[in-house]
């Protein structure tokens, strides 16, 4: 023993000794720093990163020798020998391509951009740093083959290939591997509750059908946004950024966007992070007086429609409504109430307050994790969905736990919301309208007093301006303390009859895994994975048909990849990928997705790839169980349960109570699906009255729909410019859309009698049906980026996007696809991140084409745009800070990406980032 005492002494001590210090620095060839490069110890998971000044300390657990490895997106890895403790190790890394950036979410497992099987765009931190937009988010407006559409300040949809409202139930949006839709819309509301720009890591966007690995929701597309580990990148970074919007409606405004990171690793087993995010602005003021139906109407006509008017919307056939006594002298004209401005029914305030927190658990020192999540947002927006609806106050709350190493994860993970003070602005118009005077009277003022006027010698236009002088008598002005009321008591109010108040406290869980066997297996890399979803809708009969309790159902997937590499000689490599994927919902029949994917890489340059893939998407929530009345239309899902759920009353017209129908009729939802007529032959009949025109429309319970994608493309470089392009061709089956449908108030569609009287008598209720397509739907398009550096170290680059839909409008002329994408666009950028000394600057241009926007909202054309992005910035490494000043639609000319939103004006901005 005593000779055993000494040695254990000594070993302890040796041991507790065994660990190597190394100091130094990573820059690029210029000379500057690069912040946030990895140091790790090769073969191991140990490591740390650069500070802002590219600076390092790497405390290792075992002598020397070993060798440390630096790395950083868009730089060439290098790696140094250890052979001494406190040894000093600098670092020059070279700048490398565009092709040489790792992404993630094309095939679950890293790979450069280079090699993936898919189109992939990406903005990195070098990116989002030099970005011309205001924010990383509106970045991604100058990625190739990306459409943004602005809904408003704080509310971004992203969207490729077409086919997309802000209701972008297509495309999936990925935050830290949880989806960011907001349960009650089932689709993202942009970065309203997202991420704050001082913790993104990278942002990787896959155009197309990505259902094959991620399942229904990633149907036409996936944006995949990661943040930074605490363990990796520690420190306090803020960034502060001021500056104000210019519009002529709302004139210049000032704007304000705060982020903070506090990140700190309490040692090699436990670290931590908490982001903060606010943002407050004065939202793009939407004032279109362009009307709904026929843009030749104004506010002078009739029947006038305001696209950006609510409370005319109500409408009325006056020689229907008329009593038989003067029947005969009242036209049959269509009349609607007079509307208020958009601006006198929302405050355009544009407000964003976020904050995350996470806790990262590394037991064994090694990569293996457990992590606790957590994200809670609420802010101030304007959403078009069928209406316009301001969603003040808007809440929804994230928790995860994950479990991870490099090999596999499992994670669960909850999402919830509330609507907060919420409402739609059209019902506000419409009931501050029925608080002064309702319908009723309102139509019999009028309808009387143009009799009157018509026996008292006046003309026809004559008469009309009497009688809506008269009707509009006792009209609450805005700004007057009976408006103000009536408008309080709308916005409190949910039933649609008297108020507007949206209510929702939806919620769905999600849990997903996946394994990789590559470590296990050499031959290929084999991926098992999987998904559970479980929805929990509760909008208190606002918005789905919940009125009785909460609406649940579930839906789950599975799937596997097998990805093999050959090197066929010593300028061939071939890489091969396929995967499929199996999803079910409780509603409807399973379905596999599966994906064959090639790539060809010749000496090393030059990578050719092709895939074929399927893709589906199961009906959303609003599909199945929405029972919602819009105004012109009831919307009304098509699940089987939620036909009945729906139920109104309706009042017949005097015509119909002359033929001996009662004065009012109870239906539910079932009648549009079972009893209607086609929207466009209703049209046809009322102005032909031939009952020939009439078809019968009841159209077919919904099911899922189904995508067939060919693509091809080519990544490479010939002589220092880098050439990306790509094509593909997509054939759609049971294309999910919506159909206007009319629906009788007595007698049966295609009856050839009494439901002819209904239509005739306008005694009938247009529904909104969800169903699939029986057209054929194909869309097919191209991109081509090109890159490079001119005149020494200026970065070019640029890219061409076409974009066509294939579909027979002229046959199908009830049916939307909403494609909603211009067939032309070109994006260019030109900068330089060192034109002298820590000094940079870029600027962006955007030209989109004119195109057909068509929406449940409304239909228009949007003309082509012109924008131009710039900013310069300044790094001062001795205060740990960067300064830019940008100028976003510098130009000035205010543009719109969808009928019926508020033209886009400017922002010029300066902001203040440190640390990051």
């Amino acid at each position: 023993m005593k000779t055993i005492y000494p040695i254990l002494l000594l070993l302890f001590c040796g041991l507790a000794h065994s660990q190597t210090t190394i100091t130094g620095s990573v820059v690029d060839d210029n000379q500057q720093p690069i912040p946030g490069a990895n140091i790790i110890v090769v073969g191991t998971s140990s490591g740390t990163v650069t500070d802002f000044d590219g600076n390092f300390t790497l405390t290792y657990s075992q002598n020397p020798p070993f060798a440390i490895q630096a790395s950083s997106v868009g730089f060439e890895t290098v790696t140094k020998d250890i052979t001494s403790n406190n040894q000093t190790i600098d670092f020059v890394l070279i700048e490398g391509t565009a092709l040489d950036a790792v992404v993630i979410s094309a095939s679950r497992t890293p790979e450069r951009i280079f090699e993936s099987p898919v189109t992939v765009e990406r903005l990195g931190l070098k990116e989002i740093k030099n970005t011309a937009s205001a924010d990383f988010y509106d970045g991604l407006e100058n990625l190739k083959g990306v459409d943004v559409n602005t809904n408003s300040l704080t509310f971004k949809s992203v969207n490729t290939r077409g086919f997309a409202t802000f209701a972008n139930n297509r495309f999936m949006q990925l935050v830290d591997g949880m989806d960011n839709s907001t349960p009650a819309l089932n689709f993202p509301i942009g970065n309203l509750v997202g991420m704050t720009e001082t913790d993104v890591l990278s942002v990787e966007l896959l155009p197309g059908a990505s259902s094959a690995l991620y399942g229904a929701n990633a149907f036409n597309g996936i944006l995949f946004m990661r943040s930074k580990n605490p363990f990796d990148y520690e420190g306090i970074s803020a960034s502060i950024k001021r500056g104000i919007t210019s519009q002529e409606a709302a004139g210049d405004n000032a704007y304000t966007d705060l982020s903070l990171r506090i990140a700190h690793k309490f040692s090699d087993k436990f670290a931590a992070k908490i982001n903060f995010g606010y943002l407050k602005g004065t939202d793009w003021a939407a004032v279109s007086e362009v009307d709904k139906i026929d843009p030749n109407r104004t506010r002078a006509d009739l029947d006038y429609d305001g696209i950006n008017i609510y409370g005319d919307e109500v409408s009325a056939n006056i020689r229907t409504e008329a009593p038989e006594s003067v029947k005969g002298i009242i036209p049959d004209v269509d009349v609607s109430r007079t509307g208020y401005n958009e601006k006198y029914l929302t405050n355009y305030n544009a407000e964003s307050i976020k904050a995350d927190w996470g806790l990262y658990y590394r037991p064994f020192e090694d990569d293996f994790e457990i992590a606790y999540v957590g994200k809670v947002g609420t802010g101030s927006t304007i959403y078009q969905g069928t209406n316009r609806y301001n969603i003040a106050n808007f809440f929804q709350q994230q928790h995860k736990l994950e479990i991870r190493n490099d090999n596999f994860f499992v994670r669960g993970y909850v999402v919830a919301d509330k609507a907060g003070d919420s409402y739609d602005m059209v019902f506000t118009g419409i009931n501050i309208n029925r608080a002064w005077k309702s319908d009723e009277d309102w139509f019999r003022e009028y309808i009387e007093t143009y009799a009157g006027a018509t026996l008292g010698g006046a003309t026809e236009e004559e008469a009309h301006a009497a009688a809506r002088t008269q009707a509009e008598s006792g009209r609450f002005e805005p700004g007057t303390p009976e408006y103000q009321a009536a408008f309080d008591r709308s916005i409190n109010d949910p039933d649609l009859s008297t108020g507007s108040k949206f209510q929702d406290a939806s919620k769905y869980y999600h849990s997903d895994a996946n394994y990789n066997f590559s470590h296990l297996i050499d031959f290929a890399e084999i991926q098992v994975g999987g998904s559970y979803r479980r929805y929990s809708l509760n909008s208190s009969g606002t918005i789905y048909t919940d009125l009785d309790g909460p609406i649940n159902y579930s839906e789950f997937g599975l799937y596997t990849q097998i990805q093999k590499s050959l090197e066929l000689n010593e300028s061939l490599d071939l890489k091969l990928t396929g995967s499929v994927r199996f999803d079910k919902s409780e509603f409807f029949d399973g379905f596999f997705s599966p994906r064959l994917s090639a790539g060809l890489t010749i000496n090393r340059d030059h990578n050719i790839r092709a895939s074929v893939q399927t893709g589906f998407r199961n009906p959303t929530t609003q599909d199945l169980f929405i029972g919602l009345d819009a105004g012109r239309a009831i919307l009304i899902g098509a699940a089987p349960s939620n036909l009945d759920r729906y139920v109104r009353t309706f009042d017949i017209s005097n015509e119909g109570q002359a033929i001996g129908q009662p004065g009012s009729v109870t239906q539910t939802g079932r009648v549009a699906y079972e009893n209607s007529y086609k929207a466009s032959s209703v049209q046809a009949f009322g102005e032909s009255k031939n009952p020939g025109d009439l078809e019968v429309a009841n159209p077919d319970l919904i099911k899922p729909e189904q995508v067939s994608s060919i693509e091809v493309g080519y990544r490479g470089k010939f002589s220092g410019i880098i050439v990306d392009l790509s094509a593909y061709y997509n054939s759609y089956k049971d294309f999910i859309s919506q159909e206007v449908v009319i629906s009788p108030f007595y007698g049966t569609a295609g009856d050839g009698g009494l439901s002819i009287a209904a239509i005739a008598n306008d005694d009938y209720q247009a529904w909104s049906t969800y169903t699939n397509s029986p057209a054929d739907v194909n869309s097919y398009g191209a991109s081509i980026g090109l890159s490079t550096k001119i005149f020494g170290n200026f970065d070019l680059g640029g890219s061409y996007t076409y974009a066509k839909l294939d579909f027979d409008r002229q046959r199908f002329p009830d049916f939307t696809t909403n494609f909603n994408t211009p067939e032309h666009k070109f994006k260019a950028s030109f900068g330089n991140t060192d034109l002298f000394k820590n000094f940079g600057f870029n600027v962006a241009y955007r030209f989109s084409d004119d195109y057909f926007w068509e929406a449940t909202f409304g239909n228009g054309l949007v003309p082509e745009f012109h924008v131009v992005d710039a900013q310069i910035n300044l790094r001062v490494p001795s205060f740990k800070s960067s300064f830019k000043a940008g100028a976003t639609n510098l130009l000035g000319e205010e543009y719109f990406t969808a009928f019926g939103t508020g033209n886009i004006g400017s922002m010029f901005y300066l902001s203040w980032t440190i640390n990051n």
